[in-house]
């Protein structure tokens, strides 16, 4: 394993070691026999930074993200953050799904660069790699202490989750919501259960994300929806795209943002490898479909768009406003969307 250069990103101009993140003497591997986390190995670092700037942050809608895990739990199989395994020569496929590396003193580090004469108090991203609320926050506990952070400095910041854990939080990020902007988003891309059950076998089901939502309003606490991905040919019916908006605008959802699957290399080659097992008919159109690249044809994604804003604009929500695009922005993506009609550059976050 390349632990000696790990990174959020990959090295691009300069040497690897100037964005590398710990040596090989930080790492403890653990596993733990319990139901849970039986078949997932958890590497436990100390990291060297945590808050780290956005590749191409100048035109990004924000600059600078938290992550304190690599690899998730969730297991989806069209998630983009695949390919950061490979940086650490692990398995895109099953080895994202099952060894976690742990950044355990994440929240001293978010601490000790928020206090730095030289941090100006930009905004803080999260959820923007892998979901900060995944099956193991909630042993290593490391979100409570991120949070409790930015509050003290009333740092601005967001997260993105498809992890109910997040409302074990909730009083935090009201302490927080008291002092400073606080952004939570929620990704709910459809609420079919076969389609959850095989697409997203490590997440809590649709309906209890939304709980999440609703949860936040109860509480004064605005949360939008990215209702993504958008699964060309099995969740992009008329009436799946009704029933999910219908269901995101009952759970009280400020916004709806529809983003349709992009498929870049890592993600790929495992998510048309399950397409093969559980729809091969489907195989051929998604060649088809992806010939050109990680995107859907921009005709495609602008259908997929214009109809889910029709839709919540039935039942009273709207498009995320470019404030909240922020957090629900893929870091990577050279070209982060600028319109509500994307075209094939567009962004299409999906994690988590």
């Amino acid at each position: 394993m390349r632990w000696d250069n790990l990174a959020e990103n990959p090295p691009a101009n300069g040497p690897a070691g100037d964005i590398a993140l710990f040596g090989t003497d930080a790492v403890t591997t653990r596993t733990f026999d319990i139901p849970e986390f039986r078949g997932i190995t958890f590497h436990e670092v100390r990291a060297r930074s945590i808050v780290n700037r956005v590749p191409g942050a100048s035109r990004m809608p924000f600059e600078w993200t938290v992550n304190p895990y690599r690899g998730c739990t969730h297991a989806c199989v069209y998630c983009f953050a695949r390919k950061t395994h490979s940086y650490l020569d692990l398995d895109t496929g099953l080895g994202f799904d099952s060894q976690i590396v742990v950044k355990i003193n994440a929240p001293e580090l978010v601490r000790r660069q928020l206090a730095s004469r030289r941090w100006q108090g930009a905004h803080i991203a999260m959820g923007t790699n892998v979901d900060c609320y995944q099956r193991a926050e909630g042993r290593y506990r490391l979100m409570p202490g991120i949070i409790s952070a930015l509050r003290d400095r009333a740092n601005p910041f967001s997260i993105l989750t498809k992890g109910t854990l997040i409302l074990r939080d909730l009083e935090l990020l009201r302490e927080a919501a008291s002092v400073t902007e606080v952004g939570v988003s929620v990704s709910v891309g459809f609420t079919d259960q076969e389609l959850w059950r095989t697409v997203e076998p490590g997440t809590p089901s649709p309906e209890r994300r939304l709980d999440v939502v609703r949860a936040m309003a109860d509480n004064g606490i605005g949360c939008g929806v990215l209702m993504a991905p958008v699964i060309p040919f099995l969740g992009d019916r008329p009436d799946q795209l009704r029933e999910t908006v219908r269901a995101i605008a009952e759970a009280g959802a400020t916004s709806v943002t529809p983003l349709v699957l992009h498929l870049r290399p890592g993600a790929r080659e495992w998510f048309m490898a399950w397409l093969a097992e559980h729809h091969p008919r489907l195989v051929a159109r998604y060649e088809r479909m992806y010939a050109e690249g990680a995107y859907a044809p921009t005709w495609y994604q602008r259908r997929v768009t214009r109809q889910v804003h029709e839709l919540a604009n039935e039942y009273g929500i709207g498009p995320a406003s470019r404030g909240a695009a922020r957090r629900i922005t893929d870091p990577r993506d050279p070209d982060p969307p600028t319109a509500p009609e994307p075209g094939p550059g567009a962004t299409q976050l999906t994690l988590l």
